[in-house]
């Protein structure tokens, strides 16, 4: 019973009923006009629906009056970008004011019902309501009085859930405005990748040299190599919070440029913190890296960096040879350090994966695992 009389607590419920009557009321003022033409109103809503804003103002009235409170209520509140999406427009008008007629005849028809079984059970002649006109004063009536409440009732809950169907078919979001938002979850959904590489790569990288080092020092006893290696543990921290300032900058403003981010003209500063690390890096840059295109310096530098932190990483301080060309419309980068010990399998971390998801998403390719008996991390980017 509880169950069946929930509706009657909800909001939603009467919002709903509201939305019905809405159009009733221009229409009553109609009639108030001329009654001799009740089907104007109907023809003027054909072409008020091919208006592009109509749909709009629909939208946003059917969010707020039928689904009230729901995040994703498929429902469109952009304006009409086709033909398609007008004529859906007026479909729905044409839909809303039959199913507020029933509701407003159901009002009327069943309020005015219920109260002229009263009249008739407290021994009053009916007022000339259709059908019950006839009716003898009997007191038995009162026993069928809460049956067009109850009518009344299922009515107002059953229209609103039609119109409530109906507004998610027909100004729900056309098959652009889909394709639009899926795209735009895309995006959401790369940003945020992007926004857990960064992190990965630039706070691993830190903490990778800040370990090392702090190891070294500990193992090493000497007060001028602890001196060093603090100086890099300080030098790589400092450099890891300018990233994390830029990678939540993005979190905090979603237009913010991305022209901030560090780029292969920065790599120096990887390649000095891995040799203060102890690691013997041996670089060599050749062809125009300045002319590198923004985005493919970006995520070149990126991958450099992930190849040097696992490197200090997995095999400490080994020799390390960094090879950047660029050639015709190619970035090549290449880094190759020997194995500490057995050729493990391919490799499953997050970082190896990143960077081949980095090129990819670059359109080109990268490989790492071992070869000829060193670790190598290979990476392709096209530049056009």
């Amino acid at each position: 019973m509880l169950r069946f009389l929930r509706p009657l607590s909800r909001g939603t419920t009467y919002t709903r009923l509201l939305h019905l009557w809405v159009p009733m009321l221009v229409v009553s003022v109609w009639l108030f006009i001329d009654m001799s033409t009740p089907w104007v109103p109907a023809l003027v809503l054909v072409p008020l629906g091919l208006v592009p804003a109509v749909r709009r103002g629909e939208g946003v009235q059917a969010r707020l009056l039928l689904t009230p409170g729901e995040a994703e209520p498929g429902i469109s509140e952009s304006p009409s970008a086709t033909w398609r999406d007008r004529w859906r427009t007026v479909l729905w008008l044409q839909l809303r004011m039959a199913l507020g007629a029933a509701a407003v005849f159901a009002t009327v028809w069943m309020l005015g019902t219920a109260f002229e079984l009263a009249r008739c059970a407290w021994a009053r002649a009916p007022a000339g309501i259709p059908l019950l006109d006839r009716l003898p004063p009997h007191r038995g009536w009162a026993l069928l009085t809460p049956l067009p409440l109850l009518a009344l009732y299922g009515a107002v809950v059953g229209l609103g859930e039609l119109v409530t169907v109906c507004a998610r078919r027909l100004l729900g979001p056309s098959a652009a405005e889909r394709l639009a938002a899926l795209e735009e979850r895309t995006e959401q959904l790369l940003e945020r990748t992007r926004i857990a590489r960064e992190l990965h790569d630039s706070i691993g990288h830190a903490l990778t040299v800040a370990v090392v080092q702090a190891g070294a020092a500990r193992a090493a006893g000497d007060p001028e190599f602890t001196d060093r290696a603090l100086e890099a543990i300080e030098e790589t921290g400092r450099a890891a919070l300018e990233d994390l300032e830029r990678v939540l900058g993005v979190l905090r403003e979603a237009g913010r440029p991305v022209s901030a981010r560090p780029t292969l003209a920065d790599a120096g500063r990887l390649l000095e913190s891995s040799r203060a690390s102890g690691a013997k890096v041996d670089a060599e840059v050749t062809g125009p890296v300045a002319g590198v295109p923004g985005p493919v310096s970006r995520e070149g530098y990126r991958i450099l960096q992930e190849a040097l932190t696992n490197v200090l990483r997995h095999a400490g301080a080994v020799p390390v040879r960094v090879r950047v060309a660029v050639t015709g419309d190619v970035l090549a980068l290449e880094v190759r350090n020997p194995l500490p010990g057995p050729i493990p399998g391919a490799g499953r971390g997050s970082g190896l994966r990143g960077i081949r998801e980095r090129a990819a998403l670059l359109g080109g390719s990268a490989r790492t695992g071992p070869d000829e008996g060193d670790w190598q991390v290979r990476a392709e980017l096209p530049m056009s």
